[in-house]
């Protein structure tokens, strides 16, 4: 079951979305056109007198790295899609730049004083770029949504990660031990952390308990860094031992176990820091309810659902039941505008090569999405993927299978220009 399909008119206005095989209809009758491919969306070649569309829901799983999303009407979910993050190479970017000038200005340049703190910054604004990003992107995708369908209101879910109780859990332990949800946040931590399956067999799809690291009986402690996943089988087998004896024949999943455990807070602290200010921009769109982590997770346990990033925003607040009309959700990637770096540089911040000004080439660009027929040589074949663009006209494209070299421009054909996304299925 795949999405359903964005309409608008004539005069740009949104209309109930429709199935596939309707929207295939019209197509074939030429009675609209394909207006945009992701997400996908058609016009009508007439104005609606008073098209008075279905209000819909938006509702959005934020994450660190993912934000689930679906599109429901009352209890259907028509329309799907999970949107990935780009903080943290933004991040790594940030920190490259910073060691390259610093290393530059103590090659090149005679002492000046710092300037790092004569800027004023606006009260009450997330400054890092990574937070920024997340906040603007989920901004960026709704007000999108709001032109090709009749939105009426969001809900989204405030995650709340106690980053204290993850690392001591035995603080005020009788208040977080009350209520039919409790534990929700630490266990849901936990099966993003190590994959949701075994740690010590990978097994996948049976129930996982909570298993210590370093043994409690051995001095082990509580911290969610001491803290893995295992079934039952293997928390019988393991039982008091100490992981290096447990482990001792298999060298490799023992120091990946480690290296896992000994992993910073650093999603939940993102998800902490940026929640309340993606409710406050949301607010400003549109009427926005908010519903929390173990509520979600409720709903989904209790209709049987999978866990994924746009069911959990499926199942995000108040419902009874829900029906999902699509299996298929688009994935979204964030992949950013590129550089506007003038040379390119080696790992020593050194200029190698001189990066061309001219980004637009025989009419494409790098990061548009085309299709290359190519009718005979040794490449021929279909391909659809985003471009690199040479001036030479010999582009590359990355596909969903590899990347392939030395395509003419004369057999690429634009689907989708580049706007800082890339798609798949």
């Amino acid at each position: 079951m795949q999405n359903y399909v964005f309409v608008i008119d004539q005069n740009k206005q949104p209309l109930n979305p429709i199935p596939p095989a309707r929207a295939r209809e019209l197509l074939t009758k030429q009675k609209a056109a394909v207006y945009r491919v992701y997400p996908f969306a058609i016009i009508l070649k007439h104005a609606v007198d008073n098209p008075n569309p279905k209000p819909l829901t938006i509702k959005l799983d934020p994450g660190s790295r993912f934000t689930g999303i679906a599109i429901v009407d009352h209890d259907k979910v028509i329309w799907a899609a999970e949107l990935e993050h780009r903080g943290w190479q933004i991040k790594n970017s940030l920190e490259l730049r910073r060691s390259l000038r610093r290393s530059r200005r103590n090659r090149k340049t005679r002492y000046r004083q710092p300037r790092f703190d004569n800027r004023k910054r606006k009260e009450g604004r997330l400054h890092a770029p990574s937070l920024m990003h997340r906040v603007l992107t989920i901004e960026t995708w709704v007000k999108r949504f709001c032109r090709y369908a009749s939105i009426a209101q969001i809900a989204m879910e405030v995650a709340s990660f106690d980053t204290q109780k993850m690392q001591n859990p035995e603080v005020d332990g009788v208040e977080y031990q009350q209520g039919e949800l409790a534990g929700y946040e630490v266990r849901e931590y936990l099966l993003q952390k190590w994959g949701r399956k075994c740690a010590y067999c990978d097994k996948e799809g049976v129930p996982l308990q909570i298993e210590h690291i370093h043994p409690r009986s051995k001095g082990g402690s509580n911290r969610v860094s001491n803290l893995t996943l295992s079934c039952e089988r293997c928390n019988t087998r393991k039982g008091a031992k100490s992981i290096d004896d447990f482990l001792k024949k298999d060298p490799s999943r023992l120091e990946k176990i480690k290296k896992e455990g000994k992993q910073p807070l650093k999603d939940a602290a993102a998800v902490n820091a940026t929640r309340f200010c993606v409710f406050g921009t949301l607010k400003s769109i549109l009427p926005t309810t908010t519903g929390n982590g173990a509520q979600t997770k409720y709903n989904r346990t209790r209709l049987g659902l999978n866990k994924s990033h746009w069911i959990d925003a499926a199942c995000v607040g108040d419902i009874e039941t829900i029906q999902l009309l699509t299996q298929q959700p688009l994935r979204i990637k964030c992949t950013g505008w590129g550089t506007r770096q003038m040379s390119g540089t080696d790992r020593y911040g050194f200029p190698t090569r001189h990066r061309e000004r001219k980004q637009i080439h025989f009419g494409f660009k790098t990061g548009d999405i085309i299709k290359a027929v190519v009718t005979s040589g040794k490449k021929m074949g279909n391909y659809v993927g985003r471009v690199l663009c040479r001036k030479s006209g010999s582009f590359d494209i990355t596909t969903s299978s590899g990347r392939v070299a030395g395509i003419s421009y004369r057999f690429c054909i634009p689907i989708h220009k580049k706007d800082g996304y890339a798609y798949g299925f």
